[in-house]
């Protein structure tokens, strides 16, 4: 059963594409149920969902329809690493600073924004810094400094349509410390501005914990392990923590979580 354009009827039924009443709907759905069985089914949806790809819609309408829309059109995952030791130093500085920019419809990365930061204030990394991060002295030295790399996140912000106002995007960090502490404590440091976009953030563990019923003490470790999900890359590398945030992310909107701001306004 194909219609001139080679959509089958079978995958508009399942999709809802076709605009029939309910009643006529359901009964429909029951015919072909009976008229095919569910393996011929699925031939015919996964051939429906390459046609749909090769004409430019690339997410399959299952994909876009298996969990509720989001209150924004992007999130931008974002988790700093800093300079560090025991007893702790201060200031303490940002030498990782990773974005991914995730489709709040298909909650896919679209972009990545990674760059490495030369500290000033302590220049040399301690060994529990990098035993911590991963991150040696060699890829921080000769790096940006934070003003630098501020504009350039600014640029990719720009280049990626994020500072339109009609694009609606809100950062995710896990925790409150990198955007309530960490960037605007060393902004404030080196006499720096704060973007406004800066300003407003989804804490993932108060996400997690509302969705879950349960508070992650051990942060992603445990959220992963709720979530019964694999642990991306290395802990406490900035850009391996912000993938594994957007896989925690993905697998609560497919469970109908619906995210929302936990910062409050400055």
């Amino acid at each position: 059963v194909s219609d001139a354009s080679g959509c089958s009827m079978i995958a508009l039924l399942h999709t809802g594409a076709a605009k029939f009443p309910p009643n006529l709907l359901s009964r429909s759905r029951q015919a072909v149920s009976l008229l095919f069985p569910a393996g011929v089914l699925e031939v015919f949806r996964s051939i429906v969902s390459r046609k749909l790809a090769s004409h430019g819609f690339g997410a399959s309408m299952a994909a876009m329809s298996s969990f509720p829309p989001q209150r924004y059109h992007y999130f931008l995952v974002l988790d700093f690493e800093a300079t560090c030791d025991k007893p702790q130093i201060h200031p303490q500085e940002i030498i990782e600073f990773p974005i991914l920019k995730l489709n709040g419809r298909t909650m896919e990365i679209e972009s990545t924004f990674h760059m490495y930061v030369q500290p000033v204030v302590h220049p040399q990394l301690t060994p529990f810094c990098t035993e911590l991060t991963g991150i040696i002295q060699g890829m921080v030295d000769g790096q940006p400094s934070l003003q630098q790399v501020l504009e350039r996140v600014d640029e990719w912000m720009a280049k990626e349509g994020l500072l339109d106002p009609s694009v609606k995007s809100i950062f995710v960090t896990c925790g409150d410390w990198d955007l309530k502490v960490m960037l605007p404590g060393q902004c404030q440091y080196l006499g720096l501005p704060v973007a406004d976009y800066f300003k407003q953030w989804i804490n993932l563990k108060k996400a997690y914990s509302f969705a879950m019923g349960s508070w992650p003490k051990n942060g992603l470790l445990d959220m992963n392990k709720g979530l019964n999900l694999q642990h991306i890359g290395r802990p406490h590398s900035g850009i391996d923590d912000c993938k594994n945030i957007a896989n925690i992310m993905k697998t609560l909107a497919h469970r109908g979580f619906i995210f929302k701001q936990t910062s409050k306004p400055f």
